[in-house]
């Protein structure tokens, strides 16, 4: 017999198809194979929204050869990915192939290992066509909502702009949050530090000020600081109360994808497109060496903290035997995932626990290990024994002032002692270990200050926090955040500085026009409440196409009475002026955006015409000629530099131009991925590793 078995990917295809052996084709889908046409609506909104789905173009040609293979096979397997999307692609799939939808032939891997496919082909099932509708409904919401609202945006602020369901609550609280931090007003207040020492002991620790026996004093301005210096000046400082105590520190859950792109965000600087690559490259399968091609992570699209007892089991065995018994919990842990989630599948996490990450180092990419060295280390420390501090808070009297110190220290370090997680912000918390120290004793002031301070504005999203506040609003899912965060900044609705979210000009244009009009779109609570009713089409709760009439209802109304009180109405954005003078009548020359991307243009028009492209001059000079080395994009919106004297001179590079010269000609450096300065002089092989510059310096 001959069974085809249908993926998406064509490394998850290879991989699977070495466990699977003789009698079994596998081939890749290449992801979806039919969708909703981009040049019209493609729903019927008048009967029932029902979606016209066409093959995608390109792929006619491997949807016959599809056909054909399938009609030869004595069966046929649909092993697309194990959620949603995975599943309206089987369901696809099967529909062009003419399968029984009732047959028994979706199988799904959690893991591309020898036992993640043996167990998937063990277990086939129907299509579940509640999920399928899930994706449905979200897939032609999307749609209705894109379609319709998008062109009202372009024309009433500039051609080209797009709207959506997440992307533009997403992009509203970029917006609020700068409106947060336009509006906050800093507030003065001052600390008061102090250091000492407890004779005979040398060791110096520090003690804030905290107020008096009537409770907590709050020090705003330098004459109130200055009072309390003047009036502890010759005071005697004794230790009034000393506090012990113990408290534990629990490890983090194991991955899922919104957690999985935070941490690669804060530890890696990686940015959640790059997270994922990795991560699916890890899932699907990989050459190494002395385990031959395997999946190293389960699936990586999970917001499920769930681990199977198979994996319980041999990360338990891998802590005992490298960190021993008292490493490992009396009881195992087990972390509990959100109630509206889909638990089908497990956290992400390694497929065999006892494959360390310096095992994998030499046989993948730099991203690649890691991005598994986090998994794999965060995993295996969530099933570890709590770390266990010994703590300490000392009271110290002065007159009628207290100051406090507070301290501890590592009793038993437990799963600290491979791994602890990122955080967003620094902690305040004092750490370390104070002297010995008792009811009575007099302490030894070696330096006391007052300190001025201002309340801190709240800090601009960054691509990290932004998905962690969608996840904990249930504005979208695992599956769509990199899409999300990755449209407001490829639409300029929002810039980078750093890793920051910095919303722009036309971004808050978008915000408050929908903010005016369309309310809902733009709303935190209606969009989490419209992705949670959409989740009850998963279970069979509700029906998609009631789901679809309720939200698009809500949707259409406000959309045509707006169209209506806007008409003739233009919102108009502030130009960016450059400092490129128009050789025709002397203006300076502004920034436009046409079809083709951005250019310059006459701010004199209609008088004067005159247009020319935008190029954006670098530091470098071109190694050929001298010319100015300019920034040029490809289609797709890379970059990539030239010489301004082009066509005469066709230099040309993917290497980033620096303002640094080459100490053997003179010429300018260019900077190559990996880090290495090169002079791309000929003839001149100068090159040197770029120094790496300080947090403070970028």
């Amino acid at each position: 017999m001959s069974k085809l078995v249908i993926v998406e990917s064509p490394a998850k295809a290879k991989n699977i198809k070495g466990y699977l052996g003789r009698g079994y084709e596998v081939i890749a889908s290449m992801g979806h194979v039919r969708d909703l046409p981009a040049a019209r609506l493609s729903v019927d909104i008048e009967h029932d929204f029902t979606p016209k789905y066409a093959v995608i173009k390109g792929k006619e040609k491997f949807v016959n050869e599809l056909k054909e293979k399938a009609d030869n096979a004595d069966f046929v397997f649909l092993a697309t990915d194990p959620d949603r999307e995975g599943e309206a692609i089987s369901w696809h799939l099967a529909t062009l192939l003419g399968l029984p939808l009732d047959c028994e032939n979706r199988i799904t891997f959690n893991e591309i290992t020898k036992f993640g496919v043996q167990n998937g082909m063990a277990n086939p099932r129907k299509i579940d066509l509640d999920l399928v509708d899930a994706q449905q409904a979200r897939r032609i919401l999307d749609r209705l909502i894109g379609y319709k609202l998008s062109p009202f945006i372009s024309q009433k602020i500039r051609r080209g702009l797009s709207a959506g369901r997440v992307q533009s609550v997403a992009l509203r609280l970029v917006v609020d949050r700068e409106n947060e931090i336009r509006a906050f007003k800093p507030e003065e207040y001052w600390s008061i530090d102090a250091k000492f020492t407890n004779p005979p002991e040398r060791k110096t620790f520090a003690a804030a000020f905290y107020g008096d026996e009537n409770g907590k004093i709050k020090v705003t301005s330098k004459e109130q600081s200055d009072k309390i210096l003047s009036e502890l000046d010759g005071a005697q400082f004794v230790v009034s109360s000393v506090k012990k105590g113990t408290r534990k520190k629990s490890p983090a859950p194991p991955f899922i994808t919104s957690t999985l792109q935070q941490e690669a965000s804060r530890r890696l600087s990686f940015q959640a497109k790059r997270t994922m690559k990795a991560a699916q490259e890890l899932y699907e399968g990989l050459d190494v060496e002395g385990l031959g091609s395997v999946g190293l992570i389960t699936y990586m699209r999970t917001d499920s903290l769930r681990i199977s007892e198979e994996a319980r089991n041999a990360g338990n065995e891998y802590i005992l035997k490298t960190y021993g018994s008292k490493y490992l919990p009396k009881k195992p842990r087990f972390f509990k995932s959100k109630s509206n989630i889909q638990d089908g599948h497990e956290a992400i996490r390694p497929t065999m626990p006892n494959v360390t990450p310096e095992m994998i180092k030499s046989s993948v990419t730099n991203d690649q290990y890691k991005i598994y060295k986090i998994v794999w280390e965060r995993f295996i420390a969530s099933l570890m024994e709590n770390c266990q501090h010994e703590t300490m808070k000392v009271e110290i009297k002065a007159g009628n002032y207290l100051f406090n110190a507070t301290g501890y220290t590592v009793k038993f370090d437990g799963f600290t002692a491979l791994y602890e997680e990122g955080k967003d912000e620094e902690s305040d918390e004092q750490g370390g270990a104070l002297p010995a120290m008792k009811e009575g004793d007099v302490l030894k002031l070696r330096s006391i200050l007052g300190n001025q301070h201002f309340t801190q504005p709240p800090a601009r999203y960054t691509e990290a926090s932004l998905t962690k506040a969608l996840e904990e609003n249930g504005v979208g899912r695992p599956s769509t955040y990199v899409t999300i965060t990755s449209t407001i900044v490829a639409r300029e609705y929002v810039v980078r500085d750093g890793k920051q979210f910095v919303p722009t000009e036309l971004g808050e244009a978008v915000t408050n026009l929908l903010e005016d009009k369309l309310p809902n779109i733009v709303n935190v609570k209606y969009t989490s409440k419209m992705e949670s009713d959409l989740d009850k089409i998963d279970s069979g709760e509700k029906n998609y196409i009631d789901m679809i009439r309720l939200y698009y209802d809500d949707f259409e109304k406000p959309l045509e009475k707006a169209k209506q009180d806007m008409q003739g109405v233009k919102i108009k954005l502030k130009e960016e002026e450059t400092d490129v003078v128009c050789e025709k009548c002397g203006r300076n020359m502004v920034v436009k955006v046409g079809r083709f991307g951005k250019f310059l243009a006459c701010p004199g028009y209609p008088e004067c015409k005159n247009t020319k492209p935008l190029v954006f001059k670098t530091s470098a000079k071109c190694p050929r000629c001298g010319g100015d080395v300019i920034e040029k994009k490809t289609k797709k919106g890379t970059s990539f530099y030239g010489c301004s004297n082009y066509p005469k001179c066709n230099f040309m590079t993917w290497d980033v131009p620096t303002d640094e010269l080459c100490p053997d000609c003179g010429k300018s450096l260019f900077k190559r991925r990996g880090g290495m300065l090169v002079c791309l002089n000929e003839g001149c092989n100068f090159t040197k590793k770029a120094e790496r510059k300080t947090k403070k310096e970028e």
